[in-house]
């Protein structure tokens, strides 16, 4: 008989012998990578660019950045503001602080605007209409880092507290008095590092906290509640610094936001494995003394749902390298080797551990053979009760699926597909700035500036036209545009005279839909007066740049990759799905099954933002972060659940089987839902709205899968399908139950 690639692999690391032996490697790996190589919280870079270079606006920008540059530098807004409007006082105290900016510069300040030597009258012309506000700016070199501009920000407000006597940047918006908030690009840069610094933190502590608690809440055990935690935390030890040393050598980028997801998803995935091990092993305490010889059975019977699992995951994810948007692509190898490592952690470190403690780890709750029961009650004068293996209530599911199918997967039916009805009414927003929270000091700066001056002013389009050297109105053609409010006069090129470039104020808030949904009509337009006016190929002789046309880009590509990951990742999935159970029909229905929960958890959490939480829009990003881990993760269970009814359609009739399989697979695979969606739903804590939107929607979604998809209609399905379920596997053609290949029955 053929020997299974995992029959000795418990002996290999969890043996009497090498248990301490694969304990030492993993500790001596963490210790020395950790001193070696960088973490990856050290290496990040918030600066990457989300567009393709390839991009339309990126090109515009390029194009605007050569031929008319703005030697000025990054700029920090000061947003001066009194609700009932700025006085002498204030214009003075802004003239001060100007001044000594000028005498002492901060560091790597580039361009000071005069506002020192300008007369009161000619600041009061620059507030806005009703008097309230002024912005004003001090610009940094383009090369300043982060650390430097955070200093800088710190000392710019201690400039502008010791002008006024008092600290205009605590005060509340609402309250009266001068507020004065820095905002532009390198306010909001500052305040978004300075967020995802405390974030991670933060998250860190409440997902470990939340794991711990739940644990110890559904196992009883507080040594078993540590274990997982033990197996993730190594496996971070070696995944932190292996992908800061990739990162620090330039092989890969990584982001705070990306970090943070990722930090969720290893404690997530991972205790889900160790538990999948975890309950296999307890259950083999009940039938096998030698602890030693029951982890071995242990992980050969579950060794192969882990990998197979784990292995869905890492290439799930990893078909986010067929992104354009970079912040979906930088997700991909992070997101890959962090459950690969955690995958081997749950393989080799866990096994190790269990060997060490045995029958300890699960105090005060310990399994024992019926004999070893035995001896314990004639030590200690009493019976002892022997726990069972399953409860009443996953008994009584297993059943409920195989007695009434149909009703079960009409009911769920009707549940998942009222909530992704919801779906193609959701709204969305790529407006990463509204991501952040509204009292974020550079956000309520924004807002202060969007709500007293015109909107178009925020962030007006920039048109580059190529003329040939002809007079082309564009102008007068531009201002005709019913959404246009002002379109500035031709500026040339700094090297081509022939290019033109002009900024066009919208009517419209610049980073809102609406005013996205404008850009093809504006190329439509040019395209237009450029052909009228005999330019040949009038397509490549004007660009369009700003944060408008940024955000246009952003929509395409962002619906560009959804179009190519989402199918591709179906296909993998299926593929893998296909080569493990051997069976086309299971494949077809566990795939179809969990992208209805997608859909379902996305109209589930639209109703929640929307209605719950007030939210207009979410992130648009959200659906393919969702996808990718809703249906990566969701197989998950499937898988081991599936790969049960396998196992039991051996030895079982298939209703037995089907029934059987939900029992035995329904605590564990419960507890690991109620994990994996509680350490999403973290997320929520944080103040980024887009993870905010991201945790409730993925947490719905492995809620759905926990409770809906795994224990109701997938086992309902199988029940009808009958022994058709496993086509075209051998199983498929009758029951042929055969006596049990395993010395245990579990059953």
């Amino acid at each position: 008989m053929k020997k299974h690639p995992l029959d000795s692999w418990g002996t290999f690391v969890g043996g009497a012998k090498t248990r301490w032996i694969t304990l030492l490697i993993w500790v001596l790996l963490t210790v020395v990578l950790s001193y070696t190589w960088p973490a990856i919280n050290k290496v990040e870079d918030d600066t990457a660019a989300d567009l393709p270079d390839t991009s339309a606006s990126q090109q515009a920008n390029k194009l605007i950045k050569k031929e008319f540059p703005n030697d000025a530098g990054n700029p920090v807004l000061i947003v001066w503001h009194r609700d009932n409007q700025l006085n002498n006082q204030d214009y003075e105290a802004i003239q001060n602080v100007y001044k000594q900016l000028k005498a002492n510069p901060i560091k790597e300040q580039s361009t000071l605007p005069p506002f020192d030597t300008i007369p009161e009258q000619a600041l009061a012309q620059s507030v806005s209409k009703d008097g309230t506000t002024l912005v004003t700016p001090v610009f940094f070199n383009e090369n300043a880092g982060t650390e430097i501009l955070q200093d800088n920000m710190d000392e710019l407000k201690n400039i502008v507290k010791s002008t006024v006597n008092e600290d205009p940047f605590k005060r509340k918006l609402s309250d009266s008095g001068l507020h004065v908030r820095l905002s532009g690009p390198v306010g909001i840069q500052t305040d978004a590092v300075n967020l995802f610094s405390q974030a991670d933190v933060k998250l860190l502590a409440a997902t470990v906290l939340l794991v711990l608690v739940l644990l110890i809440l559904l196992y009883r055990s507080p040594l078993l509640a540590v274990l997982p935690l033990i197996v993730v935390g190594f496996a971070y030890g070696i995944i932190s610094p292996t992908l800061g040393f990739l990162a620090d050598n330039g092989w890969i980028t990584a982001d705070a936001q990306g970090i943070s997801i990722m930090t969720v998803l290893l404690f997530g995935a991972g205790t889900d494995y160790c538990l999948f091990l975890i309950s296999r092993y307890r259950k083999l305490l009940l039938y096998e003394e030698n602890k030693f010889k029951a982890l071995q059975h242990a992980v050969k019977e579950s060794g192969g749902a882990i990998i197979m699992s784990a292995l869905t995951v890492v290439i799930g994810l990893g078909t986010l390298l067929l992104a354009h948007y970079g912040s979906f692509h930088r997700f991909a190898v992070p997101f890959s080797l962090a459950v690969f490592l955690m995958g081997i952690a749950a393989l080799t470190l866990l096994p190790a551990l269990l060997a060490i403690f045995g029958r300890v780890a699960f105090f005060p709750f310990i399994p024992r053979t019926e004999i070893m029961t035995e001896e314990l009650a004639k030590k200690k004068g009493k019976p002892i009760k022997v726990r069972k293996s399953e409860g009443f209530f996953s008994k009584g599911l297993g059943r409920l699926v195989t007695d009434r199918p149909w009703t079960v997967i009409i009911a769920t039916l009707i549940l998942l597909g009222g909530l992704a009805s919801v779906f193609p009414r959701i709204h969305y927003t790529y407006d990463l700035l509204e991501s952040f929270p509204k009292d974020m000091p550079s956000r309520e700066g924004f807002d202060l500036i969007s709500n007293h001056f015109s909107p178009g002013e925020l962030a007006p389009v920039q048109i580059v036209v190529d003329t040939d050297g002809k007079d082309i109105p564009l102008k007068e053609e531009l201002e005709q545009l019913s959404f246009v409010t002002e379109v500035t006069s031709p500026m040339k090129g700094k090297s081509n005279h022939q290019l033109q470039m002009y900024e066009v104020s919208l009517d419209e808030n610049p980073y809102s839909m609406k005013a996205i949904s404008w850009i093809p009509e504006i190329r439509s337009h040019l395209k237009k007066g450029l052909t009228s006016a005999d330019i040949q190929d009038a397509e490549s002789h004007f660009w369009i740049g700003g944060e408008t046309a940024s955000l246009y880009d952003t929509k395409i590509t962002t619906e560009r990759d959804q179009s190519v990951i989402i199918p591709v990742m179906i296909c993998i999935i299926s593929l893998l799905l296909l080569l493990y159970l051997r069976s086309i029909i299971a494949m077809i229905y566990l795939v179809l099954t969990v992208v209805l929960s997608f859909f379902s958890a996305l109209g589930a959490g639209w109703l929640i933002l929307h209605f719950g939480l007030g939210a207009p829009a979410i992130q648009g990003a959200i659906p393919l972060y969702a996808f990718v881990f809703l249906v990566a993760l969701g197989e998950d269970y499937n898988i081991f659940m599936v790969s049960e009814i396998w196992k039991k359609k051996h030895t079982q009739t298939h209703l037995d089987a089907v029934a059987n399989g939900v029992s035995q697979t329904g605590s564990v695979i419960t507890s690991a839902g109620l994990i994996l969606a509680g350490t999403f739903a973290v997320l929520t804590t944080l103040p980024i709205q887009v993870l905010v939107q991201f945790g409730i929607v993925t947490a719905i979604g492995v809620l759905l899968d926990t409770f809906i998809v795994r224990p109701l209609l997938v086992p309902a399905i199988t029940a009808v399908l009958g022994r058709f379920a496993f086509w075209p596997g051998k199983r498929w053609k009758k029951d042929n139950v055969q006596k049990a290949s395993t010395e245990y029955n579990l059953e």
